[in-house]
């Protein structure tokens, strides 16, 4: 091999090693691998900020069922097939009749639908939901987003009735880290609520009353969105979904 044959051998190596550096993915402790979002999102629209007491409920029932219930709209972090978003009847239902469903069963793992509601933003904040966990073979998760500045940069908390467990990530230009966690049991086929409280940096999550998880974290500072997520094939129920500005 020449001078010049082996100059080109040695580049090429260089530029393999380094594709393959910007394009690996890190374990981030959720059964799956953590890796940024490739998916496009679009800005969202102005919401305005609340003030201390303001918020909304949102329990679904007066909603069209099939659809999107109004004042929110769809959107995904990550890879796969975009969510399916619909409010549907359920008989199990805290607040009766309706619920709002992600009915998708696309098995990507770094995938993650959200639904995005669009009356306001929050900083500090109290944010609840009532889920119940139907199915899901990579996942079967539920979870509330919050300061959301758009698809792929939020807050999420999270609970995952495959693996029994809680956790807290940030979002940020898709990819997803995550700062703290606690392991239960979380059964599926029955509803469950789902309460954080972010006061400044602080961040505190319940489940059923309890508190479970108390961290810290200063990725995020601004107001934001809220929202519902999911993740991979999880078909997940929601309903009773509740946020107060602090």
């Amino acid at each position: 091999m020449n001078r010049v044959e082996m100059s080109l051998s040695v580049c090429a190596l260089l530029i393999l090693v380094s594709v393959a550096c910007t394009t690996s993915e890190t374990n981030d402790g959720d059964g799956g691998k953590s890796s940024a979002s490739n998916n496009k999102v679009a800005p969202e629209s102005p919401a305005p900020l609340q003030t201390a007491g303001k918020g909304f409920v949102y329990n679904f029932d007066t909603d069209a069922a099939g659809q999107m219930p109004a004042r929110f709209h769809g959107a995904l972090t990550g890879q796969g097939e975009k969510s399916t978003w619909a409010v549907k009847l359920d008989s199990s239902a805290p607040s009766q009749p309706n619920v709002l469903a992600q009915l998708s069963n696309d098995k990507t793992d770094y995938r993650f639908p959200l639904a995005i509601a669009d009356d306001g933003s929050f900083h500090d904040l109290d944010v609840s939901v009532k889920f119940k966990a139907v199915s899901g073979e990579v996942d079967r998760a539920a979870g509330l987003v919050f300061r959301l500045r758009d698809a792929n940069n939020y807050y999420i908390v999270r609970a995952n009735a495959l693996e029994n467990n809680c956790r807290m990530y940030h979002v940020v230009a898709g990819k997803r880290v995550q700062f703290a966690g606690a392991n239960f049991k979380v059964a599926s086929g029955e509803w469950h609520e789902l309460r954080v409280e972010c006061i400044g940096n602080r961040i505190t999550c319940y489940y059923d009353g309890d508190k479970k998880i108390e961290s810290t974290d200063d990725t995020l500072k601004e107001a934001g969105k809220v929202g519902l997520w999911t993740k991979a094939d999880s078909v997940t129920y929601f309903d009773d979904f509740r946020v107060n500005a602090k």
